[in-house]
Order: structure tokens, then C-alpha cells, then sequence
């Protein structure tokens, strides 16, 4: 039986992430109308399972902390391609796309996930235990990456209003890609053992679940389809946008909730990996996922849009308001208290799950 379901989900896992991309070439920039908008969404739903299942198999094959840095990278460079282009079709309107965009990440993955993950791991195993090492250092970049690039253009005088001029703009882009880059070299090399999930005792655990590891062939197939699957999931997010725009604004809501709904949809795979790997009493799997994510949204997004804007027409507003700089600044605090005892129970996601509450109130009612 169990041979037999393993059968059919690698046929659907195979067949979806195609079908997202074949669906992507004939609706592209194309006005779509309400059928096609809800088959979109399906297959965008389908692409997300897919992807996440693929993400899996790469993760089981090369180990972790490889496996979340695989999806977190994937995800944001096509979330990248996806915010530069609707910036580029956008006009005016679109000049704190990036912006929302990034802040939303950042919320969702450090407040959203982490709040849901740990919330998972209290649940099934009383306690979530990680590594408070890797983990602080990582929330240490997000930190500094969000402040550099978020909070200061609003305090700049170079330039009116919450921009960064062309020099400050160039040396946030650099000062990301050089924090991004350190980051991964210390997970990856230097100190990968900080990266590893551990047991209630703090050692390292065994490989996951004991199971067989995946071939290089098929590690490498499925790199091929998670491709796939995630160029289906952001294109087709690009495609159901003007149904999202004209719903956004037919309900009366600020713009910035676009950006909000689009990094949603974008982080839907790691969101549902990282659930998963909680669900396994592995939350150092669940926040390397979910911290290298919030990470690589803004080490990657703020040097492309840095690079996009010597052609793009417009202003490029990167500065957040009052509001959200509180909210990032107890975002702060608070994972730093999750953080410093390497374990945490119900509480600290709950914590986590209303803060994120309130971000999502506060940006459909300002």
C-alpha cells in the first residue's frame, strides 16, 4: 500500500509543477477571466505542494543546514524576478511594492512561521528545542539587514522622504550581499554544526527519520521540478495579481495589502516544510528555513531592486512608517528572548502568532 501511495504522489509531484509552467506560458500577460483565475489558482496551490515535496527529497539528500538553505534561496530569487517585474508594469503606484513585500517577509517568516512552528513543536513534543547559537546569529543578520535597509531611509536627509540616494542606495545593496554571503559561508562551512536540529539534551539528532536517502538522480530531478514548481508558483502569482489588485481595492483596502497577499503566497512552501519539520521535533530545520528566508528576501531583493531602479521610472520609497518600525522593533525583542534559551514552550508562539495578528490588522487598517 504504502509503495503504491509513494507511486502516485510522485506522478502528481512530477506532473503539477509541468502543468504550472505549460498554464504560466499560455495566460502571460494575458487579462484573465474569473474560470481561468480560479484553474490558476488550483495549479498554484498544486505548485506549492509540489514544491515543497521536492524541497524535501533535496533536503533529505544533501543534509541540512543545505536543505533550507536550497528552498529559502530558490524561493526568493524568483520572488525577486516577480516584485521586479510587477515594479516594472506598475508605475508609481508600485514604488513601496518592494518594500511592502520585504517588511511582509520578514513578518511572516519570523512572526507568522516561527510562531506556527513552534507552536506545532510545543504542541506534539511539550517543549521545541534548537540551537541558540545558529539561530541567534541568524536572527542577528535579519536584524541588521532590516534596519540598514528598512528603518534608516526613513531617517536620511540626502534625499526627501523615505528614500536612499544613489550612494546610500548602492552601499545597502553591497553591505546586504556581503552580510547574505557571511551568513551562508558560516552555516554552511565555518559552523555548521550550530545549524543542526538537537535533542532536549543539546546534541545533534540522527539523520531524519531514518529513511532511505534519496539517489543523486532523482535529488537532481527533483531540483529540476522544484524549479519548475516554484517559477509556476510566483508566475502564476503575477498572473491572479490584477485579480488581487482590483480585490484589494474593491474591499477598500491600502495598496500595501497587495504586497502582503503576494509574500504569502510566495512563502507557502517554506511555511508548510517548516511545519513539517516541526511536526518531526526538528524547529532548527523550521527556523533556518524560516530565518533564511527573511534573510535572502531582503539580501537578495534590496541589490536587485538597487540594480532595477537605474532603469526604473519612479521613486524607489524603502523607508517604513512609525507603525511598522515598532512592530519590527518588537519583533526584535521578543525573538531575541525566544532565541537566547534554546528552548520554548506554548507561550513563545503564541507570542509570536499575535504579533503577527497585528501586523496583518494594522496593514488592512492603518
Amino acid at each position: 500500500m504504502i509503495p503504491r501511495l509513494r507511486a502516485i504522489a510522485s506522478r502528481w509531484t512530477t506532473a503539477v509543477p509541468v502543468l504550472g509552467v505549460v498554464l504560466l506560458a499560455c495566460t502571460w500577460g494575458r487579462e484573465l477571466p474569473g474560470g481561468v483565475v480560479a484553474l490558476v489558482t488550483v495549479v498554484l496551490a498544486g505548485a506549492v505542494l509540489a514544491a515543497v515535496h521536492h524541497a524535501e527529497v533535496i533536503a533529505h539528500r544533501v543534509g541540512e543546514p543545505f536543505g533550507s538553505l536550497v528552498l529559502a534561496v530558490a524561493v526568493t530569487i524568483i520572488e525577486v524576478a516577480l516584485i521586479v517585474t510587477l515594479m516594472a508594469d506598475g508605475g508609481d503606484k508600485s514604488s513601496t511594492l518592494a518594500r511592502d513585500t520585504v517588511f511582509a517577509a520578514v513578518m511572516i517568516t519570523c512572526n507568522g512561521i516561527v510562531g506556527l512552528c513552534l507552536l506545532t513543536a510545543a504542541l506534539r513534543h511539550r517543549v521545541a528545542v534548537f540551537n541558540p547559537e545558529g539561530t541567534g546569529a541568524a536572527l542577528a543578520t535579519v536584524a541588521t539587514l532590516a534596519t540598514l535597509s528598512l528603518v534608516l531611509p526613513t531617517f536620511t536627509t540626502s534625499k526627501p522622504g523615505p528614500e536612499f540616494s544613489t550612494s546610500q542606495l548602492t552601499f545597502a545593496a553591497l553591505a546586504s550581499l556581503v552580510l547574505y554571503g557571511l551568513f551562508v559561508a558560516t552555516q554552511t562551512v565555518r559552523h555548521r554544526d550550530y545549524f543542526l536540529p538537537v535533542t532536549k539534551e543539546g546534541e545533534v539528532r540522527d539523520a531524519d527519520d531514518h529513511a532511505e536517502v534519496p539517489s543523486a538522480r532523482t535529488a537532481q530531478i527533483s531540483l529540476g521540478l522544484l524549479a519548475l514548481a516554484l517559477v509556476g508558483v510566483v508566475g502564476l502569482a503575477k498572473g491572479v495579481s490584477p485579480t488581487i489588485e482590483s480585490g484589494v481595492e474593491s474591499a477598500g483596502l491600502p495598496h500595501a495589502v497587495v504586497g502582503v497577499i503576494i509574500a504569502l503566497l510566495v512563502l507557502l512552501p517554506e511555511t508548510i516544510a517548516a511545519v513539517r519539520a516541526a511536526r518531526r521535533d526538528r524547529v532548527q530545520t523550521s527556523l533556518n528555513l524560516a530565518l533564511g528566508s527573511a534573510m535572502a528576501s531582503i539580501g537578495l531583493t534590496i541589490p536587485a531592486v538597487a540594480i532595477a531602479s537605474v532603469w526604473l521610472t519612479g521613486p524607489l520609497v524603502l523607508g517604513l512608517s512609525s507603525t511598522h518600525m515598532v512592530l519590527l522593533l518588537l519583533t526584535v525583542g521578543v525573538s531575541t528572548l525566544t532565541v537566547v534559551p534554546g528552548r520554548a514552550t506554548l507561550l513563545q508562539g503564541g507570542v509570536h502568532l499575535v504579533l503577527f495578528a497585528a501586523y496583518l490588522e494594522l496593514a488592512m487598517n492603518p
